[in-house]
């Protein structure tokens, strides 16, 4: 098959969406499919490098921290895009890249699915005074995106059920990312070097949280899990706008925090191997990627429990969702006690993530794929009504 992914975020950025596309990419095309990316440039000018077509994009970081949008020219690639024919167009992104994406599929009979990373709800602190109004403001974009393509893509059952709260007009289909589990695959020793850097003590307990610092993802939890277990060092790794109050809320408090900042996307494997096990009071995520790169790098997991983390955390398995920060703190303070049952919950942590393989994910994509072009040739997307799960 012809795939075209299409996406405002890609490499350098580090996100959640930059993760699943080129993971996707990487997959499908040792498939042996052929498959082209359109993006956004970092600066006004257009180009094309080893398959990713870049469109030139303004500077929007005000709106949203590195966010850019299309500015007007283009054109040229686009119809170099339809001129190649994709068999089926895969959008990641609601915004500059999705209108070029409907066009493209239009012009050449594809189907256009997409996936639906954000749960904008989370975020409307961002843009409305009023939360219900904000809510609002959601559900009519999302149908009036949902209206635009043949099928919508959930990474998790808690974005499908909230796709289907929003009574969206095409199918919804569950498709979980999917990471490359042998990144992960690093020996716990190769942390020792990070902790060297950062002046942690080698015997001293490390509790990691890797992502943005954002309002979103509860950061004060985590701040009082410190205060309940000072044996151990909270490694913060990543930024965002709530950074400086978080950063400064930790200083005032005299907690044992160290800041990473923002971190090489090669080297994040040496964090997760730099730590005993892995924090995240978010409740926002459509998936949490992290959760799984942890998992995958052998730490278990104590979080906030969330409808994302169904068939990924197994309380007592992998490590245990918890219904608010006290909890969170006493699951550490439990686990920290018992050496032994933390080594095995180490191992059983590398074993559940082998389901999330992104080989699996992308033999799913395709056969979804597969079914979208048949249906696409057989009838209108406003006809259809099935629904399916990867």
């Amino acid at each position: 098959m012809k795939i075209l992914l299409t996406s405002d975020w890609y490499i350098p950025a580090v996100n959640g969406v930059v993760t699943s596309l080129l993971a996707l990419r990487r997959q499908l095309t040792r498939q042996g499919h052929e498959v082209r990316v359109l993006t956004l440039s970092g600066d006004l000018h257009s180009h094309v490098r080893e398959g990713v077509y870049a469109l030139g994009s303004v500077d929007a970081g005000m709106i949203y921290p590195g966010a850019r949008l299309r500015a007007p020219e283009g054109d040229a690639l686009i119809r170099e895009l339809i001129a190649w024919g994709p068999d089926v167009v895969h959008s990641q992104c609601e915004f500059s890249t999705f209108a070029p994406a409907r066009r493209i599929a239009r012009a050449c009979g594809a189907p256009l699915v997409h996936t639906y990373h954000t749960v904008y709800e989370d975020y409307t602190h961002y843009f409305s005074p009023s939360r219900r109004w904000g809510k609002a403001l959601v559900r009519g974009f999302t149908r009036s995106i949902a209206a635009r393509c043949d099928a919508l893509l959930a990474p998790t059952d808690k974005v499908r059920n909230l796709l289907l709260g929003y009574d969206v007009p095409c199918p919804v289909y569950t498709l979980p990312t999917g990471i490359d589990l042998d990144r992960f695959q690093v020996d716990r020793r190769e942390g020792l070097w990070l902790r060297d850097r950062l002046g942690i003590p080698q015997n001293r307990p490390v509790l990691l949280y890797l992502g943005r610092l954002a309002r979103e993802k509860n950061l004060d939890d985590l701040l009082e899990v410190a205060a309940a277990v000072p044996q151990a060092t909270l490694l913060v790794a990543g930024d965002g706008p709530d950074g400086p109050r978080f950063r400064e809320e930790a200083a005032r408090r005299g907690l044992d925090v160290v800041f990473g900042g923002m971190v090489d996307p090669k080297e994040v494997p040496v964090w997760y191997a730099a730590a005993d096990l892995f924090l995240s009071a978010s409740t926002s995520e459509t998936q949490g990627l992290t959760y799984l790169e942890a998992l995958a790098a052998g730490l278990p997991v104590i979080c906030r429990a969330d409808p994302c983390l169904k068939g990924v955390l197994t309380n007592g398995g992998n490590g245990y969702g918890c219904a608010d920060a006290a909890g969170m703190a006493a699951r550490v303070r439990a686990l920290l006690a018992d050496p032994d049952e933390l080594d095995a919950m180490h191992r059983r942590a590398r074993v559940s993530a082998l389901a999330f393989s992104e080989e699996n994910f992308a033999r799913r994509a395709s056969a979804l794929y597969r079914e979208q072009i048949l249906l696409h040739r057989a009838a209108p997307a406003l006809e259809r009504s099935a629904v399916w799960t990867a």
